[in-house]
């Protein structure tokens, strides 16, 4: 199932620039008053109007976001998979035509570089979707792991712009512009199309805990696809949605975000995400000596287990702060905000597995010398009905 348009060739581009880099939106979102933040590099939307305001349009209607900031890489060949399944610690093997893989990309001392989501696009043809802060890192751990193997890997981040329509009225919103089988289309599931007229690779994920699409199309197709999403929406109340909000969605759903619940020093098996590494597979994969250990280490000593918080108070934990019990240190908040859904302050934090069962009863937040009561619940806190 190839994409329906090519990438712009090999990339040669080295982002070095300290110049924040402007997606093909810039001026559209600088019209719509968006205030605007420097991320990963980029310059990016923070928010359009009320943070508040536009994540409750995504719970309960719909949101539009420009998300070209995220790092493409394509990697094809005849051993695209060889290479992939060698670089990456999941099993990409058993991807489907058509289909999407959560994975991540390890050091070879098992620590995690990126979370990233790889795309099947073709029979020898895969996109690698990075975080865009590491988008350089993951391009050039590809590039040096693809020696030896009979693969290209090409930095596509020029190539698209990303937008993403989430929310419970994306699918019909989406429908109204394209004729693509959007029912058909399983969540983690990706099919060449067009939207409002243009090429596009319609893929069913997100990062908000709720049904929707993210569209990978040509940069100078995005304006005219953002009016039209604008424009089919209306009626349904879809408002432009800047990365606040994304935050406290995947906050609420209980989602990850690199450089706080996942780092370099964290392996999958410290984040409890030791599902995606596949000890199965065949062959080596870079950090498969180093995770085994790991995965040892997390049967005999547990290793602080990820958990979500929720305040008795209103004070708002953040990143950092010392998870407390009986006087002692025994974790790190890891993400906090207020949540709009919940209507009550929530976080992330890592605690030691003896104080990480829900119910949990004691355990506090150092806000600023002030240890805050905080209960102890399973993640996600937010889950929507399907």
């Amino acid at each position: 199932m190839p994409v329906m348009f090519s990438a712009s060739g090999p990339g040669s581009h080295v982002h070095m620039s300290t110049t924040p880099r402007l997606t093909a939106l810039d001026a559209l979102h600088r019209s719509l008053g968006a205030t605007m933040t420097d991320f990963a590099g980029w310059d990016m939307p923070l928010r359009y109007g009320s943070e508040r305001d536009e994540h409750n349009a995504v719970r309960t209607r719909a949101g539009l976001f420009d998300l070209s900031h995220m790092g493409e890489i394509t990697v094809t060949g005849p051993q695209a998979v060889d290479l992939l399944d060698f670089a990456l610690v999941g099993n990409m093997s058993t991807i489907g035509n058509g289909r999407a893989r959560y994975t991540m990309i390890c050091r070879e001392d098992g620590g995690i570089l990126d979370d990233l989501i790889v795309y099947r696009l073709g029979e020898t043809e895969y996109m690698v979707v990075a975080n865009a802060s590491n988008a350089q890192v993951v391009l050039d751990a590809l590039t040096e792991r693809a020696a030896g193997f009979d693969a290209e890997v090409r930095d596509d981040r020029d190539a698209y712009a990303l937008l993403a329509v989430q929310g419970p009225e994306s699918p019909g919103i989406l429908k109204k512009l394209t004729d693509a089988d959007l029912d058909g289309l399983k969540y983690y599931a990706g099919l060449p199309g067009t939207v409002a007229g243009v090429p596009a690779l319609i893929a069913r994920t997100g990062y908000t805990g709720e049904d929707g699409f993210e569209l990978f199309l040509k940069p100078e197709h995005a304006e005219g696809v953002w009016r039209a999403l604008t424009e089919a929406g209306a009626d349904a109340g879809l408002i432009p949605c800047g990365l606040s909000c994304r935050d406290t969605l995947r906050l609420e759903a209980g989602m990850p975000l690199y450089g706080h619940e996942l780092t370099t020093a964290l392996t999958p098996f410290d984040a409890g995400l030791s599902r995606v590494v596949k000890f199965e597979k065949p062959g080596d994969f870079v950090g498969r000596k180093a995770l085994e250990a790991a995965a040892e280490r997390a049967e005999t000593a547990p290793p602080r287990k990820l958990v979500g918080l929720v305040a008795a108070g209103r004070r708002v934990p953040r990143a950092g702060m010392a998870v407390v019990a009986n006087g002692e240190v025994v974790g790190e908040v890891t993400s906090g905000a207020p949540s709009p859904t919940l209507g009550e302050p929530i976080a992330m934090a890592y605690v030691d597995a003896a104080h990480a069962t829900p119910g949990t009863e004691g355990v506090g937040v150092d806000i600023r010398g002030t240890h805050e009561p905080y209960a102890v619940v399973a993640l996600p806190f937010y889950k929507r009905q399907k």
